[in-house]
Formats: structure tokens, sequence, C-alpha cells
């Protein structure tokens, strides 16, 4: 069993000097938590993984193939493997928990 607190999460990642920190690994799931300040652009590319995004604090949107959504505290947005997608239009600092399946590689 592991357990794990969010806000000391954030503070790891912060004092990491990186926008992502993986916390969580096995072959089937990991976790990490993803931090985008306002003005940031977003780095990613697409994933060989399923990815599941769990937005904490801030608002922003995110673009998924051609179509954009807004993400606000709570919002919850599966991302399908290989399928393009970052966020963009960052007006609140974006604090976010991922979920890949299986644990990311790319």
């Amino acid at each position: 069993m592991s357990t794990f607190n969010l806000e000391q999460l954030i503070a790891q990642q912060r004092a990491s000097g990186r926008l992502y920190l993986e916390f969580f690994r096995r072959p089937s799931l990991s976790l990490g938590v993803y931090v985008l300040p306002v003005g940031t652009a977003d780095p990613q590319e697409p994933h060989s993984e399923d990815e599941v995004y769990f937005v904490h604090s801030g608002r922003a949107q995110i673009r998924i193939n051609e179509e954009d959504f807004d993400v606000e505290p709570g919002s919850i947005i599966f991302v399908a493997k290989e399928t393009p997608h970052r966020f963009h239009s960052i007006i609140e600092d974006l604090k976010v928990l991922v979920f890949f399946a299986p644990a990311e590689t790319s």
C-alpha cells in the first residue's frame, strides 16, 4: 500500500525545477504531478499510454485533436494513447494529477 499527500507532492515538484514529477510507478500504472504556470507553453507530445488528468487547481484550456475544452478545478480529462493534446491559454497556474496506464514510457 502507498499513500500520498498532493500538497507535499506539488512542493516536491516545485523544488525539482521540472514541470512533471512522477511519484508512483508500477508496470500497469504511473502517477505524476504536472504544473504549468501562467504563460508556460505545454511541451507535451502524444503518449503511447492512455492518460487521465485530474485538475487540482488552475484554469486553462486543453486541445485534444482539434477541439478545445475549458479546464478548472475538479475537471477530469481522459486522453486515449497516441492522441495529440496539450494545455494552453493558462490563466491561473495549472496543477494537475496525471495517471498513465500502463506506466508512462514515452
